[in-house]
C-alpha cells in the first residue's frame, strides 16, 4: 500500500467520527507538495462556509514558500479571520489523515491563535 493510500484509508476512518453542523463545521486541512488548503464545512447542508489557501493572493502575497511553516501559520490565520467575519467561532478539526504534527499543527495553532475553538 502506498503512503497516498494509507493516508486516504485513514482519512476514511476519521470522516466515519468527523462531522460537520452548522454549529459547529468541519475545518479540514489538504496538502499538496506545492500547496496548504483549509476549508471550514457545513456536512449537514454540503456547503463551503469559508476557505483559505497559499494559493490566495492575500496570503502568497506575503511569503516567500507556499510550503513550509510559515505558509501554513499564514493559511491558519488567514481561515481564522474569515471564519470569525463568518460568524463561527467553533468547529471540528479535519486533519484529513495526515499526522498532527508540522504544516498541519501549525495551521491548528494559528487558526486558534486567531479565535477559532477546537
Amino acid at each position: 500500500m502506498s503512503k497516498a493510500e494509507a493516508r486516504r484509508e485513514r482519512h476514511a476512518r476519521l470522516r466515519k467520527k468527523v462531522s460537520g453542523t452548522q454549529e459547529r463545521p468541519r475545518l479540514c486541512v489538504r496538502r499538496s507538495l506545492h500547496h496548504l488548503y483549509a476549508t471550514i464545512v457545513d456536512d449537514v447542508r454540503g456547503h463551503t462556509l469559508a476557505a483559505a489557501s497559499t494559493r490566495d493572493k492575500s496570503v502568497a502575497q506575503a511569503l516567500g514558500s507556499r510550503t513550509n511553516l510559515d505558509a501554513a501559520k499564514a493559511v491558519g490565520s488567514a481561515i481564522g479571520t474569515k471564519a470569525k467575519a463568518a460568524g463561527i467561532s467553533q468547529v471540528v478539526f479535519d486533519r484529513g489523515g495526515y499526522k498532527y504534527h508540522g504544516r498541519v499543527r501549525a495551521l491548528a495553532d494559528a487558526a486558534r491563535e486567531a479565535g477559532l475553538r477546537f
